[in-house]
């Protein structure tokens, strides 16, 4: 089973790394996937419309969690 976008995203931030959209586009969003420290170590690139919903709501790690 393949991972989608925001598994990814979930993924990172359950090991304690941080993520922050770099860019956010209606098709396109770069994220920023970094070491707890900040440093960047990958680049998500995703047109997923799941995905950009969820960071238009939430554009990095450090945001509080939406409910359910």
């Amino acid at each position: 089973m393949t991972e989608t976008p925001l598994d990814v995203l979930a993924r990172w931030e359950d090991h304690g790394a941080l993520w922050r959209v770099q860019t956010l586009t209606p098709t396109e969003a770069v994220v920023d996937l970094c070491a707890c420290t900040g440093e960047r170590m990958e680049v998500l690139r995703s047109g997923d419309p799941e995905l950009l919903a969820y960071l238009a709501r939430r554009p990095t790690s450090e945001a509080d969690r939406e409910e359910g």
